[in-house]
């Protein structure tokens, strides 16, 4: 896929990773670019830099999504590409709060469910539409210290998959982006966790902008998964070959970066 003259709505566009693929995909020449955030005022910011049109969404919330479909399709007559990247930090073991699994799942997972729910039917209607679902590579392999956060990107991983499965063949293309540590404001979020796990984190840590490079390049040979840290698809290898020495070696990892939960 190529994004010149394409219309793109990209959730959690007010910042990091979506305000970078936003600005990028103003760069290679989109049509049409839809910013929608929870926060209208970053939305507005990033809007006003990428002559794009700023929507105040709550991801959690399906009519929300409708509204946001629903507006960019009555204003630009199609999306050609949503991508999914709201997300939220969800730390903690299996002990944290039910309300902090539940705010996690709705954000991370059933955000991802009322888009795709939404923009799907008319993707159909005419054969053809690309949705970039942003997980990480805690869906790939785990993230430290952090159950909710983990889980909810396994399932991100998961519902991708079942999309390109289900819809590949109805000229959908599904693409699910794994990154590992971005410089972000999430990153910063990881010092709850432990200062030896965030100086962890910092050091393997890339730009948005090399994101959005990545994002670039994966959607135009529409692989399914886009991985800037090349070294993931290395750590994914090594797990589906040997589960048990890579779940042991993550132990140890969480010892000395962690400690015992």
């Amino acid at each position: 896929m190529e994004v010149s003259n394409a219309v793109i709505v990209v959730t959690g566009g007010g910042g990091g990773i979506g305000a970078a693929l936003c600005h990028r995909f103003h760069a290679e020449g989109a049509r049409a670019i839809i910013v929608a955030d929870i926060d209208a005022d970053a939305a507005r910011a990033v809007a006003d830099e990428v002559d794009g049109l700023a929507v105040e969404v709550n991801v959690a919330a399906e009519p929300d999504n409708v509204k946001m479909i629903g507006m960019a399709e009555e204003r630009f007559g199609r999306v050609d590409l949503l991508c999914l990247n709201a997300g939220i930090p969800a730390g903690g073991s299996v002990d944290a709060p039910n309300e902090a699994w539940e705010r996690a799942w709705a954000v991370n997972v059933m955000s991802h469910v009322y888009g795709t729910r939404a923009v799907l039917p008319s993707m159909l209607e005419r054969g053809s539409g690309y949705l970039l679902h942003t997980a990480s590579a805690a869906g790939l392999l785990t993230n430290l210290g952090a159950a909710p956060y983990s889980v909810t990107k396994h399932a991100v991983v998961a519902l991708a998959e079942w999309l390109s499965i289900t819809y590949g063949d109805k000229g959908i293309s599904v693409s699910c982006l794994a990154p590992q540590f971005v410089d972000t404001a999430m990153l910063d979020d990881l010092t709850t966790i432990s200062d030896g796990f965030h100086e962890f984190a910092v050091d393997g840590s890339i730009s948005t902008e090399q994101v959005a490079d990545a994002v670039i390049d994966g959607l135009r040979d529409e692989r399914f998964l886009i991985l800037p840290h090349p070294e993931v698809a290395d750590y994914f290898v090594n797990k589906a070959t040997d589960y048990e020495r890579w779940l042991g070696g993550m132990r140890k990892l969480q010892r000395s970066l962690v400690g015992d939960e």
